[in-house]
């Protein structure tokens, strides 16, 4: 799908007792980036007066976290500022909404805020809350709510016509920064001029604004790939990228969500950079689930795909500072591709190896 370039609207971001867990990564992702709202703050009581930002990466961020709605509501009120969105930011196992939150959705709609939701309850069809925005003149957006099958595309081989070159954001987790590090090499590649698109697909890549994509967990499995491979054609035919970058989902191996298959059998990619959180001992959310070796996952995604993992992007959680340079340091030395924190470090480094594929390719 392709998304309105132009702001939806003001956003209060809901992800109480979750922000700065893996269980908030959405509200993450709006924090540090979005085209398609103003965040004006997150909802957080254990945070309460802090900057979201500055909790996150310890980059202030001017978006206060605040204890409730009411409490949000009537800070901005006071600076006259207007809030149009109440956006689901939390990511919990399964996808499903916490019963005391329905309450704090209709608090919202009580309020005159439309509500953006990208879990797999759809609130929408909660009598209750349809009925209440009904009344109100608002809209319950339910982000994964699948399309219409008739809109949706069977593999064709397409793929095959696209000349871009194809960057996919895999990871060894899930919930373990593969959007991010994908949002950060766009941001690089276009910092030097390289026209890059970015395929979102999960709801936090649309709630961003990302211009093409699906949303790969609310789609039937027969047009996973199909949609897939007609977001990054549609991609290329439109806006004529000279670096096309995907979002992974899930990890090839995690139990609960073993995602990444359909991206490298029906996006194609020509390399992989692979996100990977060197302090994690099992699958999130699933302890006795040991995560298999970085050796093993780069081995199983070489084999699938054909093409090369060129770089492993590291996620620093529960890492010292002091520690993250000689993790970088010894998975290059372990797997013999360059490995980087690109939220400490920035993407430079890893584009200029995204570069030096482009001019192998023939590419400038």
């Amino acid at each position: 799908m392709k998304t309105n370039e132009n702001l939806d609207g003001n956003a209060i971001v809901y992800c109480e007792r979750a922000y700065n867990t893996p269980n908030g990564k959405t509200a993450h992702g709006l924090v540090r980036f979005t085209n398609r709202y103003r965040v004006l703050s997150v909802i957080d009581s254990r945070y309460n007066g802090q900057d979201a930002g500055e909790v996150l990466d310890g980059k202030k961020t001017g978006i206060p976290l605040a204890a409730s709605l009411e409490k949000a509501l009537e800070q901005f009120r006071a600076q006259g500022l207007k809030a149009t969105h109440f956006v689901i930011g939390l990511t919990p196992d399964g996808g499903r909404l916490p019963d005391d939150a329905r309450n704090e959705v209709a608090l919202a709609l009580n309020n005159g805020l439309n509500v953006d939701c990208g879990l797999h309850d759809f609130l929408s069809d909660d009598i209750r809350l349809a009925e209440l925005a009904r009344k109100k003149g608002l809209h319950i957006r339910d982000i994964r709510r699948p399309p219409d099958r008739n809109s949706l595309h069977f593999f064709s081989g397409k793929i095959e016509t696209v000349t871009a070159l194809k960057i996919a954001v895999l990871g060894t987790d899930s919930a373990v920064g593969k959007r991010t590090t994908a949002w950060k090499i766009v941001e690089g590649l276009h910092q030097i001029g390289l026209k890059t698109e970015m395929i979102g697909t999960g709801q936090t890549a649309w709630m961003q604004g990302a211009r093409y994509g699906l949303i790969m967990d609310s789609l039937i499995n027969d047009f996973v790939s199909g949609e897939i491979e007609h977001a990054v054609w549609s991609a290329w035919k439109e806006a004529d990228p000279e670096v096309i970058v995907i979002e992974g989902q899930g990890s090839l191996m995690n139990p609960a969500y073993p995602g990444g298959f359909e991206i490298l059998a029906a996006g194609r990619p020509d390399a992989v950079v692979l996100q990977h959180a060197p302090a994690r001992k099992d699958y999130d959310g699933f302890p006795g689930y040991p995560i298999q070796s970085l050796t093993t996952q780069i081995e199983a995604i070489e084999l699938l795909s054909g093409k090369p993992v060129v770089a492993v992007t590291v996620n620093h959680e529960n890492l010292g500072a002091d520690e993250i340079p000689l993790i970088c340091k010894a998975i290059e030395k372990d797997v013999g591709v360059p490995a980087l924190d690109v939220l400490l470090e920035g993407p430079d480094r890893l584009v200029k190896t995204l570069i030096s594929l482009n001019k192998k390719r023939g590419r400038s």
